[in-house]
This record gives C-alpha cells, structure tokens and sequence, in this order.
C-alpha cells in the first residue's frame, strides 16, 4: 500500500470536515492506494454514535462520499463533485475502543463528465457493514485546477 498526501492541507483555512488533519471536528481521514482500491482505516468515536454503540449511518455515508472524492482525484486526473449517492446498511458498524473500521473505494465506470465509485465499510473482524454507490460529475481539468484548487495526481504520492 502507498500512503498517500494530502496537499490540500497546504491550504490557508484549509478544513474539510473528512479529511483535513487540523479540523477538530472533523474524521481527520488518511488514504492509502493499494491497487485499484483507495483504503483508510477510521477508529469510531462515541461522538459519532447514532444508536447506542453504533455508528451513525449518515457518518457513513460521509466516510463513503469522503473516500469517493479520493478515488476521483488519484485516479481520473481531475476533481468533481457528488451528484448522487445510494447506500446499503447490512449490519451496525459498531463503535468499539481498539476496533477501527476499513473503508475501501474503487472507480467503477467513468465517462467524460461523469464517475462512478463503489465504497465500502467493514467492521474490525472484516465483515462488510455498508456500502454506497457514489456518482461524480468530474470537472474538467483546468477548471479543477483554477476553482477546486486540484493540484495534479502526482501530488498526491510522497515524493
């Protein structure tokens, strides 16, 4: 797996509720490549908690749609945003000291203007908890550059 950067934490007032390290609120998410697949692992806290012990379930479609945006901007050269999103819950993602959760994502199809991303969350013992159907709309590059301030994948690798 590679560990990949984060170069949107350059960025004065940077604060992405997902991703950015210094949002207090925030997942404070980290991604890996391994493959085709983007990957973090997530330790859930009680202030996420929906039902008692559990995660709540719009916290995990945060982490897919999070995890999705990963996928669009290492994988298709470019960034977007959401424009749609399914999900399935299987079981409860249950909330756990020392239990952290994998998310994985991966690019599906991609077109022109659109991506789509399956993601997916399981639990600590690995079984598949939800999982998401997330539709991109993909911007075109230079417009990714000027007004997302996308910065080329190549940032995104440790050089």
């Amino acid at each position: 797996m590679i560990k990949l950067n984060n170069p949107y934490a350059k960025l004065d007032g940077y604060n992405c509720f997902g991703c950015a390290p210094d949002n207090e609120e925030g997942l404070k998410l980290t991604f890996y490549e391994d493959g085709e697949e983007i990957v973090t692992e997530w330790q859930p806290t009680k202030q996420y908690e929906g039902f008692y012990q559990v995660l709540h379930g719009g916290i995990q479609a945060t982490l897919m749609d999070e995890i999705a945006n990963w996928v669009v901007v290492v994988k298709t050269d470019t960034s977007g945003m959401t424009i749609e999103m399914t999900t399935q819950y299987h079981k409860p993602v249950m909330i756990e000291e020392g239990h952290p959760i994998t998310i994985r994502a991966r690019l599906t199809e991609k077109n022109r203007k659109k991506a789509q991303i399956q993601a997916q969350i399981f639990n600590f013992a690995g079984d598949l908890c939800s999982e998401g159907k997330v539709v991109y709309y993909l911007f075109p590059p230079q417009v990714a550059a000027k007004k997302l301030y996308y910065p080329g994948r190549d940032a995104f690798y440790e050089k």
